[in-house]
């Protein structure tokens, strides 16, 4: 899949199920406690660096955005669906949401304080991670602080047809080993400085 077209089916299918995700998807208060602890612990680290603005790539409907924004971190939204924008802006008019790519990230050089790609990336074809992590890398002021939190697997490539109340999708979500995450980081030039895996609980 081209880099094109995996963004066209990410714009799409957001576009199509942003009101029931909007309803279905947890606040950051009813998330479990290592969630709430690793985004607390976010917040904390970026906002005590102050080096600037941070990034909420992928913020969907804004919840988390604002969460961030509630423990004190100038946090501004972004993400692919204009549809979830405007969900956004309707819900925290207050703070910024701005409709781009994480790909080619609408940032100077070195401005932010901080990125956090919250169970954003998955979507993202495996060869086209370094272009991610590159733009982080470009954004990132010197000491900026990134956490990128996600689904992790085997290599897994899943295809769902509906999500979200339903609605049809066609987006694609590929499961990698934390491992190759931290590599493919590295690689990028982001340090790993901490690793949580948080393990599938049955039943």
């Amino acid at each position: 899949m081209t880099e094109s077209s995996y963004l066209a089916a990410v714009r799409e299918s957001y576009n199509t199920v942003a009101a029931d995700y909007a309803e279905i998807v947890k606040t950051p208060a009813e998330l479990d406690p290592l969630s709430r602890a690793m985004l607390t612990a976010f917040a904390e680290v970026a906002r005590a660096a102050g080096l600037g603005p941070v990034a909420d790539l992928g913020c969907g409907p804004g919840k988390v955005t604002a969460h961030l924004a509630e423990l004190g971190v100038p946090a501004f939204g972004l993400d692919l669906s204009p549809k979830m924008i405007e969900l956004a802006r309707q819900a925290y008019p207050r703070l910024q949401f701005t409709v781009g790519s994480m790909t080619a990230l609408p940032v100077r050089d070195h401005e932010l304080g901080g990125i956090l790609a919250y169970y954003s990336t998955h979507h993202t074809p495996p060869a086209l991670l370094p272009v991610v992590f590159a733009e982080f890398r470009r954004t990132l002021a010197p000491g900026g602080r990134l956490m990128v939190a996600g689904h992790v697997g085997e290599d897994e490539e899943l295809r769902p047809t509906r999500a979200y109340g339903g609605h049809p999708v066609s987006y694609a979500s590929h499961l990698l080993p934390p491992d190759r995450i931290a590599a493919l980081l590295g690689r990028a030039g982001l340090d790993v400085t901490a690793r949580l895996v948080q393990e599938l609980m049955q039943g």
